[in-house]
């Protein structure tokens, strides 16, 4: 078998990959124009894995190079990082592609699809069809219509066009070379893909490696569950003695008076009159200093500053 780590991909398959945090998995086109799906789990806990909408909602539709690959909620911690990234034509749009979609669209039972293909790989540790979880879609050209509805166009990577993600844990990583040779995914076509590790330069470890001891008090792991053995069994039964912990905090709201200048209290007579920050003078001061909060980044520390 050819070394999982070192080898060309062919059509119809995938590979299951560990990567020791500070390794770097290059994922090459040969030809150009071939979408891969992309699954990783850290390799001690495979309940943390990547997950598309944390993703998403930090780097956008299409992350590229310096954009990060989180793990899902409750641990949201950092996986990898696309350190390259030279065609930078990814999605978070679409899920993997399955069986059900060949033979809904096309009528075809036994069509080769992401989800089996990630399945066969994710098998080999133990894992099951159910682990595998919507991929990152590496060379996969999406957008969004007007209307909402999502679409998917030519491939645009070339031949040798690549990516280098720097591993930021110890983890499972799954590549599949999708195999929508139906659609336009990958240009109607079923081509090779390069995987190859290697270690991480003094210069990417300094640039690019975080920190162990940066983790935030909300990436909670398996030390701050509750409930901490993963259910066995297969039905869903109420345990009468379990007592659900609701957090403690409350919100409390209080009145501040403020002085406006002529031209501010202007300002929030437009914000009024635009219909979209609330119907009195409080809710509209309130979506404003907000607002900008949120677009100044005001962290907390920020803030102490500014009422000081």
């Amino acid at each position: 078998m050819a070394d999982p780590r070192d080898h060309r991909l062919e059509p119809g398959t995938a590979a299951a990959i560990e990567l020791r945090r500070g390794e770097v998995l290059r994922i090459g086109q040969v030809e150009g124009g071939q979408c891969a799906d992309f699954n990783a789990f850290n390799l001690h806990d495979y309940k943390e894995h990547f997950h598309a909408g944390r993703t998403r909602a930090i780097h956008g539709l299409h992350p590229g190079e310096g954009s990060i690959l989180w793990s899902a909620p409750p641990r949201e911690r950092a996986m990898l990082t696309l350190i390259r990234d030279t065609a930078e034509s990814n999605d978070l749009n679409y899920p993997r592609c399955t069986g059900l979609l060949y033979e809904y669209t096309w009528g075809l039972i036994d069509h080769p699809n992401c989800q089996d293909l990630l399945a066969e790989a994710e098998g080999q540790y133990g894992l099951t069809p159910d682990d595998v979880h919507d991929s990152f879609n590496l060379w996969m050209n999406t957008g969004v219509n007007p209307d909402g509805t999502l679409f998917v166009g030519a491939n645009t990577s070339r031949a040798d066009d690549h990516v280098e993600m720097l591993a930021q844990m110890d983890l499972l990583a799954v590549v599949a070379v999708c195999s929508a040779d139906l659609f336009n995914t990958s240009n109607f076509a079923l081509k090779h893909l390069d995987l190859s590790v290697r270690e991480a330069s003094e210069d990417e470890r300094a640039d690019d490696l975080l920190s162990d001891g940066s983790r935030l008090r909300n990436q909670r792991g398996l030390a701050d569950f509750r409930v901490k053995e993963i259910k066995a069994t297969r039905e869903l039964r109420r345990d009468p003695g379990y007592k659900p912990n609701w957090s403690a905090q409350k919100l409390r709201s209080s009145d501040v008076e403020l002085e406006l200048s002529g031209e501010q209290e202007e300002m929030l007579d437009a914000l009024l009159a635009g219909g979209q920050a609330g119907g009195s003078d409080a809710e509209a001061m309130r979506h404003a200093f907000f607002s900008w909060c949120f677009e100044a980044e005001a962290t907390p520390d920020k803030m102490r500053d500014i009422s000081s």
